[in-house]
């Protein structure tokens, strides 16, 4: 881009973020009931806060709109106690979820009330790189093991994530698109390298519902791998490109008051380039496609109602690379019936049975081209699940909660265990407006191996024990209504049987339980507050993470913190600032010099954002954020760059 064009394309953002002091201030701004806030994520159910035994951190959908052009991954790892390792790096780098000291088999990913999952990855994780941010109207987040209502998987959180729904009128029409630069610290050329869009039309006519939406993401200019600093080479990394587009649809009909159903297809593909490793330039390419489709049931009767839903994902992951060609396709069902009943105002239960069934195949050879040999079977790399659970919560008239479940997990590999939970809270109201919640819980877990780790014939181990999560839980919540919130929260992981990559010998490495049991345990703080008849808010949460020192620790900070300030200027405007602080963090570091594995300290590290928006005409809104504002160098993964200062611009359109 010449000199003339990059000066064009910074002032436009400049503007954009300078509309904030030429916009007279002005109230209106609708009035935000912290205590009576909604959530579903511990009991399947809508349950006021103030009756939820958990701290349950949401995502709405104001601060989705207001986080246009961030990832999924970088919207979660503003949430305490969450690090999504890899956020801010190259658009196609695999992400690494780091939840209470935990991996990313222990994080269950739902979507629309469905479990998804990718039986082909070494974790079985889904790949929040499939997401569109525009496509998702809120996320809970529910930290801690939750078994007993989500299976096996549920040891340090749940994500729970709800799309967009339909418009109310017979049709209505989005269109978004933004444009900004992908580049590290070193290159500050203010090239315009990402282009994200998408486009929707919904609606509802009669009993019903639609929408259908396309998105689409393109970055380049950065490269996955850099160079290490003692590399003082004339050599240059080549940029890796990354892109992304996503197909959805969804149509629902409401039979009476009763009886609704949904139908649902999602079409979700990425593209990207990668290196050979830490510090290693390399011509890799990966492709990764997602075909999803499902539905959902809901029966309402007297006293409560049966809901039914199912999903089927067929994946495909191909790697091409200078040591040959790899490809490998999944298969996951997975369907939930529960009955949710109401024995009176103060007793709410859920019974249910969930299921699964997941199978994977790989296949390698020399090139996409060759002639491929089948080297994992689908008929061997295959496992069900069949779980009966049941739910209780009881609210007393004196303020305490009781939230108590079981499960037992089926399954066709490791045969049945049971998992249980009971978690107590009281609330004392202090006044009108003020009231402080205690909260405790004891809940268990239960991880089984995945089936890579199980079936990779380079790999994988038959003999491996399921991993077992048992986590104790205390805290406090105090919340002043309408505009404040903190809340401290104390946990205590034990983990037995925990599955590890490990060296076996003379370079041969292979999955094994490697500890009988450890500890993780922490602090979490979340502080919310609203002031100036709502206009101002600002947010802070800390957390403390205490890691074994041999096992847990790689790229988890013992220390981080995030701040936010937002300011609602006028009914039109909305500005926000946040930084978020990383401190060190040990890495291992695979040196393809020696072929030995090196162990690495990350320096800490902090990141200033800022962003605004505007509501320009009745139909249109501009906004422009600049993320890492001071420019600050830094690692997320030894050897592997990331993200310097960084603009984008754009503008939403709605019909």
């Amino acid at each position: 881009m010449n000199t003339l064009k990059k000066k064009a394309f910074y002032s436009i953002a400049l503007c954009v973020l300078g509309t904030s002091v030429v916009i007279s201030q002005e109230s209106g701004e609708e009035k935000v009931t912290t205590l009576d806030e909604v959530v579903i994520s511990d009991s399947k159910f809508e349950l006021k806060r103030i009756h939820s035994g958990k701290v349950i951190t949401k995502i709405s959908s104001k601060e989705l709109e207001n986080s246009k052009g961030q990832s999924v991954a970088t919207v979660l790892n503003r949430v305490a106690g969450v690090e999504i390792n890899g956020n801010r790096s190259a658009g196609g780098r695999v992400l690494g979820y780091y939840i209470r000291g935990g991996r990313n088999r222990q994080v269950i990913v739902r979507i629309d009330g469905v479990t998804v999952s990718d039986p082909s990855t070494i974790s079985g994780e889904f790949d929040l790189r499939l997401l569109s941010t525009q496509s998702i109207k809120e996320i809970e987040i529910l930290k801690g093991a939750s078994s007993t209502l989500y299976g096996s998987g549920a040891a340090t959180a749940v994500i729970n994530i709800t799309t967009k729904s339909a418009s109310k009128k017979s049709i209505s029409v989005n269109f978004d698109s933004s444009i900004g630069t992908n580049q590290s610290q070193e290159d500050q050329e203010y090239d315009v390298a990402e282009f994200i869009n998408r486009a929707s039309v919904n609606g509802t006519v009669g009993k019903v519902s639609y929408i259908a939406s396309f998105s689409n993401r393109f970055s380049d200019g950065i490269s996955a791998a850099e160079k290490l600093p003692e590399d003082t080479s004339e050599s240059t990394f080549d940029k890796d490109a990354y892109s992304r587009f996503n197909v959805a649809s969804k149509i629902g009909y409401q039979w009476n008051d009763r009886f609704k159903f949904h139908v649902f297809g999602n079409l979700d593909q990425f593209k990207n380039a990668y290196d050979a490793g830490g510090a290693a330039d390399a011509a890799n390419n990966s492709f990764s496609r997602q075909l999803r489709g499902g539905s959902h049931w809901e029966y309402q009767y007297a006293n409560g109602n049966i809901v039914a839903e199912s999903n089927y994902s067929l994946f495909r992951r191909s790697f091409a690379s200078g040591s040959g060609y790899r490809i490998s396709d999944s298969r996951s069902f997975t369907f939930d019936v529960y009955n949710k009943y109401t024995f009176a105002d103060d007793l709410h239960t859920v019974l249910g049975i969930n299921g699964a069934n997941n199978d994977y195949e790989a296949f390698q050879g020399a090139n996409e081209f060759s002639e491929l040999t089948q080297i994992i079977n689908d008929e061997a790399a295959d496992f069900d699940i069949l779980d009966p659970y049941v739910n209780l919560v009881y609210t007393s008239p004196f303020g305490m909660t009781i939230n108590a479940g079981a499960r037992l997990n089926i399954h066709s590999e490791y045969g049945t265990h049971l998992v249980y939970s009971i978690n107590p809270s009281y609330a004392y109201a202090i006044g009108e407006e003020n009231t402080i919640k205690a909260l405790a819980s004891y809940s268990t877990a239960y991880i089984t191996p995945t089936l890579f780790q199980l079936f990779s014939p380079s790999y994988g181990n038959r003999e491996l024990k399921p991993e077992e999560n048992n986590t104790i839980e205390a805290g406090l919540e105090w919340a002043k209504k309408k505009n404040m919130r903190v809340s401290v929260v104390y946990f205590n992981r034990k983990e037995k049987e925990f599955v590890d990559f490990v060296d076996t010998g003379n370079f041969v490495f292979q999955y094994q339980n490697v500890a009988d049991s450890f500890n993780t345990q922490g602090v979490e703080v979340e502080v919310l507050t609203r002031i100036l008849k709502d206009q101002l808010t600002m947010t802070g949460n800390f957390t403390y993470t205490d890691l074994d020192d041999e096992i847990s620790q790689t790229r988890i900070p013992e220390i981080k913190f995030n701040v936010g300030v937002g300011y609602q200027i006028s009914p039109k405007t909305y500005s926000n600032i946040s930084y978020q602080f990383n401190g060190r963090r040990e890495d291992n570091f695979f040196n393809l010099a020696t072929f030995a594995s090196e162990p690495r300290t990350l320096s800490s590290y902090g990141v200033l954002d800022a962003a605004i928006n505007h509501q320009l005409l009745d139909v249109m809104t501009v906004y422009a954020s600049v993320d890492n504002i001071l420019n600050e160098e830094y690692q997320e993964i030894y050897g592997f760059s990331t993200l310097g200062r960084n603009v984008r611009i754009g503008m939403n359109l709605k019909f």
